[in-house]
C-alpha cells in the first residue's frame, strides 16, 4: 500500500489525555475518548486541511515567501488570468527576490519603500521598466497581500497598517517617467488603414467605432450575449462581465443598443454559431486569410501543399478562439506597417492602436450630443473619467481660435472714426 505524503496527524492517547503530534508538538485536545476531545480533533482537522492557511501557522513565524506563496496559489483560483499576472511578477521578481526570508512582522515601511525603489531601478532593454504609474500600482500590490494577510490571520494588523502609510509617488518623482496620455486617433487615418486589415478586423474595428466601446467588449463578444428578441429595431448586447463590473457599488451589468449599423455588420458572424462561440475569432480570420492568398495565386499548388492543407484541415487549429488585448493591437499595428510599406512619401500613416478608437469615438459624441449625452453613451459613472476621454474641448479651442479678431483693431477703428 503506498504512503500517504499528506496524511493527517492521528488522534493519539498520551496517559489520560488525548493529543495529536503537528510539527514536532504534542497539542492536548482533552480527556480521550470524550466527545470534548474529538470536537477538539475535528476542528484541529479543519483548520489544517485548509488550503487557504499557511501551514506553518501558529507553530513558527511566517517568512514574507511563504505568506506570498499561499496568496499566489488563492490569487490564481480567484482572479483573472492578467491580474494574478502582475502579482505574481510584483511579489516573486522583486518582493520575495528581497525580502522572502524574514519573517512578516518584520516587513516594514523602509522595506516597502526598498522594494519601490528596486522598480525604480529596473531596466528591460536599457530603458526604465515600469512608470511611475504602474510602480504605484505594485506597491498597492504589496499591501494588499499583506491586508490578505490579515484576514487569514497570518500578519499583525499592526503590520499592514503600518505600510498603508507610505504615500503613493507623487508625479515627478526623481528616476520615474509617465507615458503621454492616450490621444484620438482621426477617423481618416482608421478610414486608411481599414483596407490593410484583413474583413473581420475591419467589422471589429467599424463596430468599436460605431458604439465608442473598449477593445475587450468587441473581442470578447459571445454570440449568446446578442439579444435579438427584446426590441423590434434594435438589438441588445448584454455584457457577462466588463471592467468596472466590479469597482461598481450596484455590481450593474452593462448593455450596448446596437442599431442598424451594427446589426448588418455583425449579421455574418452570429449565423450558425453556438451561443458561447466567439463572434469575432482568429480562427475565422486566418481561414479568410487563406482563402484570399489561394485566390490569388497565379500558379497552381503543387502536390506537398495540397498535402499539408490536408494536414492543417485535420488537425485542431493552432489559433486561439478569441482575440486579446496583445493580437487585436499587433494586427492593427502590422496593417499599418504593410501600409506604410506601400503608400509614398507624405501619405504615411501614423502609428495608433485600437486603445485609441474609444477615445475618437468620446470627442465626436460629445461635440455632436454633448458632454452629458456623452457620459451616458460611453457608460461612465463620473463626468471626471468622460473628461479624460473626450478630447471636443481641444477642437473647440481651434475653431475659437481659427475665428478670432483682434479687439484692438476695432478700438482703433472706432477710435478714428471719433
Amino acid at each position: 500500500m503506498p504512503k500517504l505524503v499528506n496524511q493527517p496527524p492521528k488522534y493519539a492517547k498520551s496517559g489520560k489525555y488525548a493529543c495529536v503530534c503537528h510539527n514536532g508538538k504534542k497539542i492536548s485536545l482533552g480527556r480521550h475518548g470524550s466527545p470534548e476531545s474529538k470536537i477538539a480533533y475535528k476542528r484541529f482537522l479543519a483548520e489544517w486541511s485548509n488550503p487557504t492557511l499557511c501551514p506553518s501557522k501558529g507553530e513558527k513565524d511566517v517568512t514574507v515567501k511563504e505568506l506570498a506563496g499561499t496568496f499566489l496559489d488563492h490569487a490564481k483560483a480567484t482572479l483573472g488570468s492578467t491580474n494574478y499576472s502582475h502579482y505574481r511578477t510584483a511579489i516573486m521578481e522583486f518582493l520575495v527576490e528581497l525580502y522572502g526570508d524574514i519573517p512578516v512582522e518584520e516587513f516594514k515601511p523602509s522595506c516597502l519603500k526598498a522594494v519601490r525603489a528596486q522598480l525604480i531601478q529596473a531596466r528591460k532593454k536599457g530603458k526604465p521598466r515600469f512608470c511611475r504609474i504602474m510602480i504605484n500600482d505594485y506597491a498597492r500590490r504589496f499591501v494588499a497581500l499583506f491586508k490578505w494577510g490579515v484576514e487569514e490571520e497570518l500578519v499583525k494588523p499592526e503590520t499592514w497598517a503600518a505600510l498603508k502609510i507610505v504615500k503613493p509617488l507623487p508625479e515627478g518623482y526623481p528616476g520615474t517617467f509617465d507615458n503621454p496620455e492616450r490621444e484620438d486617433v482621426s477617423d481618416d487615418v482608421i478610414r486608411r488603414t481599414l483596407p490593410f486589415l484583413p474583413p473581420i478586423l475591419q467589422t471589429m474595428i467599424k463596430i468599436q467605432r460605431l458604439l465608442g466601446c473598449r477593445p475587450s467588449e468587441v473581442f470578447n463578444m459571445r454570440v449568446g450575449e446578442i439579444d435579438k428578441d427584446s426590441d423590434p429595431e434594435l438589438w441588445l448586447y448584454r455584457l457577462s462581465h466588463h471592467k468596472m463590473e466590479k469597482k461598481s457599488k450596484r455590481r450593474r451589468k452593462k448593455v450596448l443598443v446596437l442599431s442598424k449599423l451594427e446589426q448588418e455588420l455583425l449579421m455574418p458572424y452570429l449565423e450558425g454559431k453556438d451561443p458561447a462561440a466567439a463572434v469575432f475569432s482568429p480562427n475565422v480570420a486566418m481561414q479568410e486569410r487563406n482563402a484570399e492568398k489561394r485566390a490569388n495565386r497565379k500558379s497552381k499548388p503543387t502536390p506537398s501543399q495540397r498535402a499539408r492543407e490536408k494536414e492543417r484541415a485535420a488537425k485542431p487549429s493552432r489559433y486561439a478562439e478569441f482575440y486579446n488585448k496583445g493580437s487585436y493591437r499587433r494586427a492593427v499595428l502590422y496593417a499599418i506597417n504593410k501600409a506604410n510599406r506601400q503608400l509614398p512619401d507624405g501619405e504615411k500613416l501614423p502609428q495608433w492602436t485600437p486603445y485609441q478608437i474609444r477615445h475618437t469615438a468620446a470627442t465626436m459624441m460629445e461635440l455632436e450630443v454633448g458632454f452629458d449625452e456623452a457620459q451616458y453613451l460611453l457608460d461612465h459613472a463620473s463626468p471626471d473619467v468622460t473628461a479624460r476621454y473626450a478630447h471636443a474641448q481641444i477642437q473647440k479651442k481651434k475653431e475659437l481660435a481659427r475665428n478670432r479678431r483682434n479687439p484692438f483693431d476695432s478700438v482703433g477703428q472706432v477710435e478714428s472714426e471719433n
